[in-house]
């Protein structure tokens, strides 16, 4: 398999600051692409704690993860202890933390570590598929049955996530494996991007594309034209033989 991938982020139109960190990491523009043979690395991490103390929870969540050797899972792992012993160590860094979904991909399939609501899709045969879950309240709250899908995007605790790197010593990692076939586009995203757009505007943009790299482009355009409420960060990675 060969994994042709484009990455982007952009501050949006309101924060100041971007607290998002990626990997394949841009340079200078807050674009790049290109392609690989399988193993193939592709994250994003979305930071919380302040300006300085997001930023550095995912930036140093997506270095380790990178230089960590082993699986998903143990890579999203790593990152939770740099980040919490990193916050230890340093006191004005305290209770920083950072989502993660990273992307391990190779010529069998690929395995994804979560935890946070930043998001892995599938789009495959024209159709978008969420392959992770939300650790975050409205998403329990709709599991549950207290809250419609529709509510979500107004409700005051939106932007409440109950699980995070950082925040404990140890943490609960999940685990999605899926097959791979010529032709899958893989999205890894923050909710920069999912609380802009919701998932039939994704699947159009994914439609009307023409690669990954113009996949990303249109995907911030159209975030920032809703609104652009926070920081947009996607990584697209399209399978091919």
């Amino acid at each position: 398999m060969t994994f042709v991938w484009a990455a982007a982020t952009d501050p949006g139109r309101v924060r100041p600051h971007n607290e998002d960190a990626l990997w394949p990491s841009p340079e200078g523009t807050g674009a790049a692409r290109g392609e690989a043979a399988g193993p193939f690395l592709a994250a994003v991490a979305d930071g919380m704690g302040g300006h300085v103390a997001g930023e550095v929870a995912s930036r140093l969540a997506i270095e380790t993860a990178v230089a960590t050797e082993g699986d998903a899972v143990a890579r999203v792992r790593a990152a939770n202890e740099a980040v919490f012993t990193t916050s230890l160590d340093r006191p004005r860094l305290a209770g920083m933390g950072t989502t993660m979904t990273l992307a391990l991909f190779s010529d069998e399939g690929v395995e994804i570590g979560h935890i946070g609501d930043s998001r892995a899709y599938l789009f495959r045969g024209g159709e978008l598929r969420q392959l992770t879950r939300d650790h975050s309240l409205v998403a329990e709250m709709v599991a549950s049955g207290e809250l419609r899908p529709e509510e979500v995007a107004e409700h005051p605790f939106r932007s409440v996530i109950t699980r995070a790197l950082g925040m404990e010593s140890r943490v609960a990692v999940d685990r999605v494996e899926q097959d791979l076939l010529p032709g899958d586009c893989f999205l890894i995203c923050s909710d920069g991007l999912n609380t802009m757009l919701d998932h039939t505007a994704i699947a159009a943009l994914l439609t009307g594309s023409d690669g990954p790299a113009s996949a990303a482009a249109s995907l911030i355009k159209a975030a920032n034209r809703a609104g652009g409420l926070d920081n947009i960060t996607v990584v697209l990675v399209d399978v091919r033989t």
